[in-house]
């Protein structure tokens, strides 16, 4: 009980893999050093729950409910509300219900403007709002029906939209440049599928592969900006660059708002959403408060890779903290290194816990939900991942307050990106 409290004070992270001081760092493994062996403890106690390939990490957040910067105002949410639900083939994307002990609902992306992906929502308003934002210095006043009908393309095609990608956000970026008739550079860097790369250049933009990781895309991509006058719309923000992120994740509010809108009965209790940088994390907190607040706000537990959990070695840290390595893992969309500010200062304080997971348990979610005829890639379905992982666990639903009673929202992010890449792996 004393190494208990001390590691409480030193803010050991629980892992099921990890040791500290000799002892592995979580309850199962404690409590079996320090039962009498005669009193006969049961096997589960120190008989990990989850194959080695199945580990996961879960650290509840200490800030959690602490005072701190409103990031998404709701009055950004509700100009981009109404811009985005005006847009030509708009509609709601289907919440469905899965069967298990508990209520568990998925939002499901897969075909959001046929771009298999949420991020459309944030991206493509971000290019829009930049776009009328450049006209407006030159004293002409414009919508978005004025930007696609190409109107002022004789301006627009002046104006060129650069962004480095993981895939997503890379072609939700392009679909819109060709909407609005401006020329676009998009980044990306060394392991993006060719898949990807093609998707994104089919809407007309040019690619620039680039060594290392995603993060290191976004430095050479904002570096090559500032000398070749191009406008950065990127969905990660760091200091002296925030408002065009900021319109992205109030886009990507309609995603959350629209399930909000769909559940029925009691409220969730438990939201589970993925992240790389963690904008679409802190735009579902956001909306989630918004519309179940109170009490009833759920608990938020943010999902990442095993190796690219940067949220949660910040919270780990109390400081924003980027991990470093190669970021290996298939869940291409959230391999990131370094957290978006504007994310982790919504984050640092709303969310309930960060777990990190490995890449085994997405690939038998999709599985799973492939046999329900749900499409869901990598990144898609690593929320739900998270939470069957928790689920299966006795240690972790205590940790994160998972019982008979709870109501789980969680995301599909995405569907088959990369169609080769999606058939092998559920094959």
């Amino acid at each position: 009980l004393e190494r208990a409290l001390k590691w409480v004070d030193d803010q050991v992270m629980y892992s099921q893999s990890d040791t500290h001081e000799g002892y592995r760092a979580d309850c199962s493994g404690f409590i079996s050093m320090h039962i009498s062996p005669h009193s006969s403890p049961s096997p589960s106690f120190a008989i990990p729950p989850h194959p080695p390939h199945m580990q996961t990490t879960i650290l509840n957040n200490p800030r959690h409910g602490t005072p701190g910067l409103v990031t998404l105002p709701t009055a950004g949410f509700r100009r981009a509300k109404a811009e985005i639900t005006a847009w030509p083939h708009y509609a709601p994307t289907p919440l469905h219900d899965l069967p298990g002990a508990i209520t568990i609902r998925l939002k499901d992306e897969a075909l959001r403007f046929g771009l298999h992906s949420f991020k459309s929502l944030g991206g493509a308003y971000a290019v829009q709002n930049l776009l009328a934002n450049a006209l407006s210095k030159q004293n002409i006043r414009v919508t978005s029906q004025d930007l696609e009908s190409g109107k002022h393309q004789n301006e627009t095609r002046k104006i060129t939209i650069t962004s480095a990608t993981d895939g997503n956000h890379g072609r939700a970026v392009a679909w819109a440049c060709q909407r609005f008739h401006c020329p676009c550079v998009i980044y990306i860097h060394e392991t993006v599928s060719a898949a990807r790369a093609t998707a994104i250049a089919a809407f007309g933009a040019r690619i620039v592969r680039t060594k290392g990781t995603y993060d290191d895309a976004v430095k050479t991509c904002a570096t090559d900006a500032a000398t070749q006058n191009r406008f950065i719309v990127s969905d990660t923000s760091w200091p002296g660059y925030q408002e065009v992120p900021r319109d992205i994740m109030q886009g990507y509010r309609v995603m959350p708002d629209e399930a909000a809108d769909q559940w029925t009965g009691p409220p969730p209790t438990h939201v589970f959403i993925q992240a790389g940088v963690g904008g679409a994390a802190a735009a579902v907190s956001a909306q989630s408060r918004l519309r179940w607040p109170g009490p009833d706000t759920p608990r938020l537990i943010v999902v990442e890779p095993n190796n690219a959990a940067c949220l949660l070695a910040s919270a780990q840290k109390g400081q924003l903290t980027p991990v470093e390595g190669g970021l290996d893992t298939i869940m291409a969309g959230l391999a990131c290194g370094e957290p978006s500010l504007l994310a982790w200062q919504e984050l640092e304080r709303a969310a309930w816990a960060f777990m990190a997971i490995p890449d085994d348990a997405v690939i038998e979610t999709m599985r799973k939900l492939a046999a329900r005829d749900i499409v869901s890639g990598e990144s898609g379905s690593a929320g739900l991942a998270a939470c069957d992982l928790a689920l299966a666990d006795p240690t972790a639903r205590e940790t994160l307050g998972l019982g008979t009673n709870s109501r789980v929202l969680a995301f599909n992010t995405e569907g088959a990106t990369d169609p080769h890449l999606y058939a092998t792996l559920i094959a």
